[in-house]
């Protein structure tokens, strides 16, 4: 039996029925990881002796009857922004590159509580800005589909770990599409859930109206239960909501017989690639053949959607990102002359050049007399974009469309234009500045051997409708996720 080829639940089961032990399921993604972490470059640290202690303390739990619950057992890894205490926290940035957090983030609690084993912290684009994994300070990730192709970003080494079975299911946080585009390159599932469902406690902010964690796995299954696990309500974090409830697998159900799903004209014009467009149109016809009822619409204001973006996540960086200053915590360059050249020596030297852009675009709108002409008008343009997803969702229970207009680009392309860069945010950006819910799944493979993957958005606190339709079309799907593993064996 190859343990690595197993979901994250089917492990658990497997854990529970004491077909396998949890250390010898560490063991398994350990080795995996050391067979092929120097090819992908997924991971920056990985917590061997560690996860073998925990391993052995939550085997102990799971025999006296402590711990049932589906992903007991089970080795996750998180995102680089996600605190952790007495495990190295980066953000894949020289700035953090000594940092060690005495806490850890409530997200990453829960799974702990729920009897998760952390394996190690993932590779990502600096402070989450990017959209490639190619700005991060410590390495480069690359797709495990074909090598010389971006995983996407920002959250580029989890959606790869897992695809290439380095472990079973990982963390991310989706800013503007950090989950979900990193997702459809890398050929595996994940979700995006509504504003506030979970904590944002001990996640390293870039964009903070913005930032939400969510998982990364093999199916949706997998996803919907690892989502029941780290969702809740957190006082520490302020954008926290007390939802009525937190059951996501209730909606794991192959039925979507009235289910009503809208198609945007718009996702469907100039710059979309026509694999991809064939792909998830495809998909479409996949659901109105199981009873789904399928029509286009006219969904406004698509266009405005990523110049707000920006304008707002820039703002917002620049605010979270003063922080990192080389008194308190992180890097501090090593000769100055007082206390300001020590300032702009160690954030000149600690960040990197998407960083320092994306920091000095939002000290730019922010600043005064360019207020009101750029942020104040990024604010109104968010709010109008959430009045048209209200206006669809009146008719609509599920919004269909890419995750990303191509499939994954080469590595290297993405970085000489960065702008193109931000414009392949298209599909994403909208759901974040709407605070809705959204998952990604692959649809389908290009000719070049690329995964392609669909995005299904839905109204806010309504991610069992997407869950729904996601894993009714992956039942119909012929799609084999472990072909590009096979490439390792």
């Amino acid at each position: 039996m190859n343990i690595m080829s197993l979901t994250a639940v089917e492990l658990g089961k497997k854990i529970k029925q004491k077909e396998i032990s949890v250390e010898e399921a560490v063991i398994a993604a350990l080795d995996s990881i050391e067979a092929k972490d120097e090819a992908v470059g997924s991971f920056v640290t990985v917590c061997r002796d560690k996860a073998m202690e925990d391993a052995r303390e939550i085997q102990g739990k799971i025999d006296r009857g402590e711990l049932d619950g589906p992903l007991a057992g089970v080795p996750v890894a998180i995102k680089d922004n996600m605190c952790t205490e007495g495990i190295l926290t980066t953000c894949s940035s020289k700035i953090l590159s000594n940092f060690n957090p005495a806490y850890t983030a409530e997200a990453v609690l829960n799974l702990q509580k729920a009897g998760a084993v952390i394996i190690g912290k993932t590779n990502m684009d600096e402070f989450a800005m990017g959209s490639t994994t190619e700005t991060s300070a410590i390495k480069i990730t690359k797709n495990p589909w074909n090598q010389e192709h971006v995983p996407g970003g920002s959250s580029g080494g989890s959606c790869a770990a897992v695809a290439a079975e380095e472990c079973h299911y990982a963390l991310g946080s989706d800013t503007g599409g950090s989950i979900r585009q990193p997702s459809s390159f890398c050929g595996v599932t994940g979700i995006k859930p509504t504003y506030g469902t979970v904590s944002r406690y001990g996640l390293i902010a870039y964009g903070s109206s913005l930032d939400q964690i969510g998982p990364v796995a093999k199916d949706v299954t997998d996803c919907a239960t690892i989502l029941e696990a780290i969702s809740s309500y957190d006082a520490k974090d302020s954008t926290s909501v007390k939802r009525e409830n937190y059951d996501f697998t209730s909606a794991l159900v192959d039925d979507v017989k009235g289910l009503k799903i809208g198609i945007p004209k718009a996702y469907f014009e100039d710059g979309l690639d026509s694999e991809v467009k064939a792909a998830v149109l495809n998909a479409a016809k996949v659901l109105e053949k199981k009873g789904a009822i399928v029509e286009e619409f006219d969904l406004g204001l698509v266009n405005f959607a990523i110049p707000a973006y920006y304008v707002i996540a820039s703002a917002e960086a620049s605010s979270n990102l003063a922080r990192f200053d080389g008194v308190k915590y992180g890097y501090r360059t090593s000769e100055y002359e007082g206390l300001h050249n020590m300032y702009k020596k160690s954030r000149s030297e600690g960040f990197g050049p998407e960083v320092k852009r994306r920091i000095m675009l939002g000290s730019f709108v922010l600043s005064s007399g360019y207020y009101d002409a750029y942020y104040l008008k990024a604010l109104k343009t968010k709010a109008l974009i959430k009045k048209e997803f209200d206006k669809a969702f009146e008719k609509y229970d599920v919004i269909l469309g890419p995750a990303a207009p191509t499939t994954a680009p080469k590595l290297g392309e993405s970085l000489k234009d960065p702008i193109k860069m931000y414009l392949g945010d298209i599909y994403t950006v909208s759901v974040n500045l709407a605070g809705l819910p959204g998952i990604s799944l692959p649809c389908g493979v290009s000719s070049q051997g690329l995964p392609i993957g669909l995005q299904l958005i839905g109204d806010c606190f309504k991610e069992n409708n997407i869950i729904r339709a996601a894993y009714s079309f992956e039942k119909s799907m012929t799609y084999n996720r472990c072909d590009m593993a096979k490439q390792f064996d």
